[in-house]
């Protein structure tokens, strides 16, 4: 009888902490946001595509299966991001205030507390400040996701990045989690860069698009400008700047390509038909080892070149930024 008393207790334990193993839970509530959804998608493949969080009366929870340690971005209604930390086994609560979303608290885990600190750290500081605080911070930690999360954010998938600041620090991070699958694309990422650096000319290239008509280089000689962008339906930034793009090249200012990195190219073809997207996609079902990326200096998701008059001038522009240069007058 007492057995059976403490393994009813033991479970009552696990399922008031919200975790069970194989599971990672995180609850929260929020001030100033009584009802709404919230999207939550994971760029290491912890959970596939995008889910909804629904909030009621300012409460949330949400619990998905986790094997192995990832990160997810919460996308808010004002369409900023802010990361969790998922672990096997683990649960964390969400605290924040929705007009002060850089200040969001998340406690539970170790690596949400340090994101949760960072957080805090940066909360009133300009954006080279910031700057410098990431970087601080990935030499003093580079044993956790948090700078890995970091390390990317603040230095490759940015208008201005810093691959040299990038390739400095990735091999300390690769030292202490060699585990970690996600540096190791990173790595390759910025070794890459080199193959197409600023200033190259528009590589020669030919694919089928996901209508199995064939694209290649030549489609887009005597464009002005030409925007070559990788895209996944569990990425909500890519499919931002695929609908930017695609307003860009009806409205007449650009010509564009995308390169989907999802894994069925029929799902592909009836996304961008829903979406309403008119300029060629290319999908060959091989994820990131699609011969596309290496071609064009591309391995992240999302990633783009800018080409203007034949030669590449940019990387990794946002949606925003295309809205502002090329959007309909």
């Amino acid at each position: 009888m007492k057995r059976i008393a403490y393994i009813l207790l033991f479970s009552l334990l696990l399922i008031s902490c919200g975790t069970r193993s194989g599971y990672f839970k995180m609850e929260g509530r929020f001030l100033h946001m009584n009802q709404g959804e919230l999207y939550v998608y994971s760029p290491d493949g912890g959970i596939a595509g995008l889910d909804t969080i629904k909030i009621e009366a300012g409460r949330f929870s949400y619990e998905k299966p986790c094997s192995k340690p990832s990160t997810l971005i919460i996308i808010f209604p004002n369409y900023s991001t802010q990361p969790i930390f998922a672990e096997s086994g683990e649960a964390v609560e969400v605290k924040a205030d929705a007009s002060h979303l850089k200040e969001m608290e998340v406690e539970g885990t170790e690596e949400n507390e340090l994101m949760t600190k960072f957080r805090k750290q940066i909360a009133s500081v300009s954006p080279p400040e910031e700057l410098k605080y990431a970087i601080a911070f990935i030499k003093d930690h580079p044993e956790s996701a948090v700078s890995a999360y970091l390390l990317n954010r603040y230095l490759v998938q940015t208008e201005s990045p810093d691959y040299k600041q990038a390739a400095k620090l990735l091999p300390l991070l690769i030292k202490e989690q060699p585990d970690n699958t996600s540096l190791g694309r990173l790595q390759r990422h910025l070794s890459e860069l080199g193959s197409l650096p600023i200033g190259s000319k528009l590589p020669k290239f030919s694919a089928k698009d996901v209508n199995g008509k064939t694209v290649s280089n030549t489609a887009f000689q005597g464009k002005d400008v030409v925007i070559i962008s990788t895209w996944a339906a569990w990425s909500y930034e890519s499919l931002d700047v695929q609908r930017a793009l695609n307003d860009a090249v009806k409205a007449g200012k650009i010509a564009a390509l995308g390169i989907c990195v999802d894994a069925n190219p029929k799902e592909v073809k009836q996304t961008l038909e829903r979406d309403g997207i008119e300029f060629s996609n290319v999908c060959d079902g091989k994820l990131l080892n699609t011969p596309l990326l290496k071609t064009f200096g591309l391995n992240t998701i999302p990633d783009n070149i800018v080409i203007r008059n034949g030669k590449v001038v940019e990387r990794n522009i946002t949606a925003n930024t295309i809205r502002q240069r090329y959007g309909a007058e």
